[in-house]
């Protein structure tokens, strides 16, 4: 969890205390050092915090160069759209496709189960790559990155949370059985 919001929370905590492009920065610097504690401790680095990396480093410099935010704040919003056509076209087809990117974290979760999860982060995705969007046009650099930080991953778990009751109908192991 550190390796994926420990980046954002840098880029946050740097923006509010000296600025922006520094922010940016520090952000850039904080994504390259995840990727490498990931393969160091983990001996991996994750397909998301791939993505995230590569979208970071390459609209983080968008942005230094340019010393134009918009360029960073348009990001998320490419990363959940990726994430909503991937997931929702693997639904359409099928085939869970948040199941490899998870792999073991739902133990005992049924085909129908991981196709449900899959569509309902794949809306989820839809919803904030809209809200976004809606946010970039309407709202300051600061308060969109405040709510870009905290309510993202607020209202996140919370939906993560809100299917829970789903996965358990479809076979998820909430631990070991006695």
């Amino acid at each position: 969890m550190a390796l994926d919001f420990g980046p954002l929370l840098v880029f946050f905590v740097a923006t509010k205390f000296i600025g922006m492009f520094a922010g940016t920065a520090a952000f850039m610097a904080a994504i390259a050092a995840a990727v490498i504690v990931s393969k160091w401790r983990l001996g991996k680095v994750s397909p998301m915090l791939w993505l995230s990396a590569i979208l970071v480093l390459f609209f983080g410099a968008l942005t230094l160069y340019f010393h134009d935010p918009k360029f960073i704040q348009a990001k998320p919003t490419i990363i959940y759209s990726f994430f909503a056509v991937m997931l929702l076209g693997g639904w359409l087809r099928g085939k869970p496709l948040l199941r490899y990117l998870l792999q073991s974290a739902y133990n005992g979760l049924s085909e129908t189960g991981w196709l449900k999860l899959s569509r309902n982060w794949g809306l989820f995705f839809a919803v904030l790559a809209l809200a976004n969007e809606a946010m970039r046009a309407s709202l300051s650099f600061d308060t969109w990155l405040t709510i870009k930080v905290w309510g993202v991953t607020i209202a996140s778990m919370a939906f993560a949370m809100a299917n829970l009751p789903m996965l358990m109908k479809h076979g998820l192991a909430l631990g070991e059985k006695p």
